[in-house]
């Protein structure tokens, strides 16, 4: 179940599970939050195309209505070799000059939305779309031993690298169990 931990000043404030209010906390942000259905088979070994294909009216549909010009997948599972570095990369606040887009069709995933003195931690599993807008501080956790599939969206991929804040404050917060 998807889950939006509140944090003001570091200290945990409230928990909130409900999607609706989910929603309407982060679109105070200019955060997308919203559930689809995530029921196509796939698992680790499903390849970019086949996980694309198995969502592509979805797809299409983002693509046209919001201008993204490029789709692909991000997808770790336990046994991947480099999961601690790939977990590591993401861990440090950071911003992109593009919005970051995911839809979870498998698996979960950790966020971290930094406004000001507070901060959501915001849990995102399969069936879930976050739309963060470019520029946000934010982080994100995969977890220890990760397990999810992502499509991501971009207006340009290259809006997509990481630009890091410098800033410590995500060692301040729970990891991803």
């Amino acid at each position: 179940m998807s889950r939006l931990d509140v944090y003001v000043d570091s200290d945990k404030k409230n928990t909130i599970e409900n999607p609706e209010e989910i929603t309407a906390i982060l679109s105070n942000h200019n955060v997308t939050f919203s559930q689809w259905q995530a029921n196509a088979t796939l698992d680790h070994t499903s390849t970019q195309e086949q996980v694309i294909a198995a969502y592509q009216p979805f797809v299409s549909d983002l693509m046209a209505k919001s201008g993204f010009q490029s789709v692909d997948v991000v997808s770790l599972h336990p046994e991947h070799p480099q999961k601690a570095q790939f977990r590591a990369k993401f861990l440090n606040e950071h911003t992109h000059s593009d919005d970051e887009v995911r839809f979870f069709v498998d698996g979960s995933g950790l966020f971290y939305l930094h406004f000001g003195n507070i901060v959501y931690g915001l849990l995102c599993e399969k069936g879930d779309l976050i739309s963060i807008p470019a520029n946000t501080e934010h982080w994100f956790d995969m977890g220890e031993n990760p397990s999810f599939k992502c499509i991501r969206l971009f207006t340009d991929p290259a809006g997509w690298v990481a630009q890091f804040t410098g800033s410590e404050i995500a060692s301040n917060y729970p990891l991803h169990s």
